[in-house]
């Protein structure tokens, strides 16, 4: 199946910013050849039957230990796959510990998590289901509430062999999640030789974010999401704020590595226009806020108010097309 449009670690902290965004281009045709943004591709491969199953598993509250919870719920794909909180309810309303980024165009992630700890989105559905403040559930019980369902058993054992497993329940949501791209942003239009695209503050607000070094971490197909950063490098973020949490530790819990301390995988821009609030805290309201901590925390540098507004009227481009999304 073909979905269309319906619509090596790197510790760039280490370097100049504005040294790797010049080293970070590729070609693509049309307005946008030698960019260090890629366009999504209008189409991938995948494979039917495990997309129509694990969309069903992906809004499923059975796959929650009180029936209350589906990966849409923290995941909500109409309005633009997160759920719009600073950070998610799960099981008995227990409050999560970071915010929950979109799933739209996650296949793109060179690792899934804020933290990097799944390398794969198979290995990521795993972790949400058995998580206590999550959906709270144990893999036997999820496949036991599945078989007593009326239609999973044929359409599961009409793709794999071995019926409901908990590795079949993973690997059909894992196909669903990568089946979700949002191609046909105005950006990418822009990038294949769609010249009126863009606006004339649009394409300024492109040329400020090379300019200031935030292509340096947000680049290549998915406006980021391939790369680890530390958040804080020339100002420390953590220190003004206080409170430091587990959540804070970032890509440290995994490695225990001390330069890996606030360390988070840079997220991908590309839903950012729909998925307030931002940051792994959520404690940035609007995009506004979220371009005005990145030139605090990460450039360490002022800029004129019209140049961060062109920027984040540049961030709003770069959303695309999925007939999940609401109209």
């Amino acid at each position: 199946m073909t979905v269309r449009a319906r619509m090596p670690r790197r510790r760039p902290w280490r370097r100049s910013l504005l040294a790797l965004a010049a080293a970070t281009t590729l070609t693509v045709a049309g307005a946008g050849a030698q960019e260090p943004i890629k366009p999504i591709p209008e189409q991938i491969d995948v494979d039917p039957g495990k997309v129509e199953l694990g969309r069903a598993l992906f809004h499923d509250t059975r796959l929650s230990k009180d029936g209350t919870i589906s990966c849409a719920s923290c995941h909500d794909l109409a309005s633009g796959g997160d759920d719009g909180r600073r950070v998610s309810i799960g099981v008995d309303g227990k409050l999560g510990m970071i915010n929950s980024p979109t799933v739209f165009n996650a296949g793109f992630n060179f690792k899934q998590f804020w933290d990097g700890r799944s390398d794969t989105l198979e290995d990521q559905a795993d972790a949400p289901i058995q998580s206590a403040i999550e959906m709270g559930s144990i893999w036997p019980d999820v496949v036991a509430k599945l078989y007593m369902d009326e239609g999973y058993p044929q359409q599961f054992e009409a793709i794999y062999p071995d019926g409901i497993t908990r590795t079949a329940i993973k690997d059909a949501i894992a196909e669903f999640v990568r089946s979700l791209i949002t191609p046909n942003g105005r950006f990418d239009r822009w990038l294949r030789g769609d010249t009126a695209a863009l606006t004339r503050e649009e394409e300024r607000g492109y040329r400020l974010f090379k300019q200031y070094g935030c292509v340096s971490c947000h680049q290549g197909v998915n406006v980021g999401g391939n790369m680890f950063q530390v958040f804080g490098v020339l100002n420390d973020y953590f220190r003004r704020r206080g409170n430091i949490t587990d959540a804070d530790l970032g890509r440290y819990a995994v490695t225990g590595n001390e330069e890996d301390r606030h360390a988070f995988k840079v997220p991908s821009l590309r839903m950012a226009a729909m998925t307030a609030p931002y940051l792994h805290d959520g404690s940035a309201a609007t995009l506004r806020d979220a371009v005005d901590a990145m030139f605090e925390f990460q450039l360490g540098r002022e800029a004129p108010e019209q140049d961060k507004d062109d920027i984040v009227a540049f961030i709003k481009t770069l959303a695309g097309e999925s007939e999940e999304l609401s109209p």
